[in-house]
């Protein structure tokens, strides 16, 4: 590995939610580390329309009767990374979470793959699943919304 690509390599690091990243090649360890994993959990500020009747094509949704009164406490789990973002742990698998499914803290929503690493996104709290944002085997950019949620 040359001079150039280990550059390249900390400023994908540095730019993606990844708090550390090791590489080991028979002669060489590379070991990257970060202090601060940015917030995955952002509350939405305009009203949700995905989870209504007529939601756009390729993306589940939730009718109005799954939601509790409380849509106050409404938020988006955000991509961490830079990836592809998978729903399943591998193709032809059940999806980790679809439309109306209650996760628990520390359940797996879905596999953001970065370099050809599967990073398990996990819930950081119990929720609920409102509605799937991406598509499975899409490419996501840092930050991007990924599914809709209810705390409460």
């Amino acid at each position: 590995m040359d001079l150039k690509e280990i550059q390249e390599l900390i400023k994908m690091v540095d730019e993606s939610g990844l708090t550390e990243f090791e590489l080991k090649q028979e002669d060489y360890k590379i070991v990257l580390k970060k202090e601060k994993l940015q917030p995955m959990f952002q509350p939405a500020l305009q009203p949700i329309q995905s989870f209504m009747p007529g939601a756009a094509a390729g993306k589940e949704a939730v009718t109005p009767e799954h939601l509790s009164s409380k849509t106050e406490a409404l938020q988006t789990i955000n991509a961490p990374i830079v990836g592809t973002f998978y729903l399943a742990p591998s193709p032809g698998e059940k999806p980790f979470v679809s439309a109306g499914s209650k996760v628990k803290k520390g359940d797996t929503l879905c596999i953001v793959e970065a370099m050809k690493l599967m990073n398990e996104i996990e819930a950081e709290e119990d929720l609920q699943i409102l509605s799937i944002l991406v598509n499975d085997g899409q490419m996501v950019e840092f930050g991007q919304p990924l599914f809709e949620i209810n705390t409460k």
